[in-house]
């Protein structure tokens, strides 16, 4: 078997945001990092952090909703990397109108990114983990997973992440497996900083809102999740699986 410092992780979305912050985190944990994102380029800064601070990473463009894009990603990553056997299925686009107005492309689009893209990722990947007899996978929901105004789309696909995850756990825990899924709350990224223009909201307010409404009395951070996806990634966490982690700065049901 590899060694924890040998294992090679593939996160998704990895350019820029939570995303990115997962694949720094992981890189310092010493895994190596596969920063895949629809845009190859995007995913080089990420790429040259990690190197910086003596890690290890490959930037891979790929969309993650195209099955012939992702096995060709998922080969690549295999024979420059070494077989990957940690997974974290972040990718993910809004498209929030209330359903009156929604689009059928808006609902299509979501689902395709979210739920299809986890699903092609994770049927790439997990041959090497049952190989491997080890593997990790984890997948990115959220507490609209929970309902949330104007994100029909988003909802439903967040919620879809989380009876994949179970059902993945219950498949490939005999192979040494693990599926979990992390449910953030309000973080400080792009995508929340585009959705407050959206709305004609100063980011600086939507934050301010936000933390008002969470116990810690603040907003969450990339690390935040990025912690808990360390966790989850760790060779100690073989007996935690088919979990949901709300890190939403305080309790949800």
């Amino acid at each position: 078997m590899t060694t924890p410092q040998q294992r090679v992780a593939v996160v998704t979305g990895a350019a820029r945001g939570i995303g990115a912050g997962i694949a720094r985190r992981l890189a310092s944990d010493g895994l190596v990092v596969a920063v895949l994102d629809l845009d190859e380029s995007a995913c080089q800064g990420v790429v040259e952090q990690i190197e910086a601070d003596g890690g290890r990473a490959l930037a891979v463009g790929a969309d993650v909703s195209d099955p012939e894009q992702v096995e060709v990603a998922v080969r690549r990553v295999a024979e420059e990397l070494g077989a990957p056997t940690v997974l974290v299925n972040n990718a993910g686009i809004i498209r929030d109108n209330l359903i009156f107005k929604m689009e059928l492309s808006d609902w299509d689009s979501v689902m395709a990114v979210h739920l299809r893209g986890a699903f092609l990722m994770t049927k790439a990947c997990q041959g090497y983990m049952t190989q491997a007899k080890f593997g990790r996978v984890v997948n990115l929901s959220s507490t609209s997973a929970q309902g949330n105004r104007g994100q029909v789309n988003y909802s439903a696909a967040k919620a879809g992440l989380q009876g994949f995850t179970k059902t993945l756990a219950i498949e490939l825990g005999t192979f040494g497996v693990t599926a979990n899924a992390i449910a953030p709350g309000f973080i400080e990224t792009e995508m929340t900083a585009e959705t407050a223009a959206r709305i004609g909201m100063d980011f600086e307010d939507l934050k301010k809102a936000a933390a008002s409404q969470a116990a810690v009395a603040r907003t969450g951070r990339p690390e935040d999740i990025a912690h808990a996806a360390s966790f989850f990634v760790s060779e100690g966490a073989g007996f935690t699986t088919g979990q949901v982690l709300y890190v939403a700065g305080g309790p949800c049901d």
